[in-house]
């Protein structure tokens, strides 16, 4: 960005004028790119002028990626918002997307037996847990 001349903001865990930075993204408009770390961004932070997140680094965590992407989406926002994450073949982190799909797939199987079980129970085998 630097090298196109592209005004831009970036924020890290090292940053330490958090408000300053994310002030002069909403505020200044020739600054229309913000790079974030994900842990950095999913901690007290709210993007509201967001139009375009891009993630390119996965996290073993997808909880983690949804919590930064989510701060796009506050009270104020106006835009709709695209989200685009980029996974480069063979790579480190298209298994790690690969393995969030198994989990992601496994706990929608869980939380579909649970509701399938508690809707299987009668009265008198709800009675019996609560003794």
């Amino acid at each position: 960005l630097a090298a196109k001349y592209i005004a831009f903001e970036y924020l890290t865990g090292q940053t330490k004028n958090r408000s300053e930075v994310v002030e002069n993204f909403q505020n200044n408009d020739d600054i229309r790119v913000f790079l974030i770390s994900l842990k950095a961004g999913g901690i007290g932070l709210n993007l509201t002028e967001a139009d375009y997140v891009y993630l390119v680094d996965p996290w073993w965590n997808p909880a983690v990626e949804r919590q930064a992407v989510d701060r796009t989406h506050r009270i104020g926002q106006t835009k709709n918002i695209f989200i685009y994450k980029f996974i480069t073949k063979n790579s480190v982190e298209e298994k790690i997307l690969s393995l969030q799909q198994r989990k992601q797939g496994l706990s929608d199987s869980l939380i579909q037996l649970e509701d399938t079980f508690m809707k299987e129970l009668n009265l008198e085998e709800i009675m019996s847990m609560l003794d």
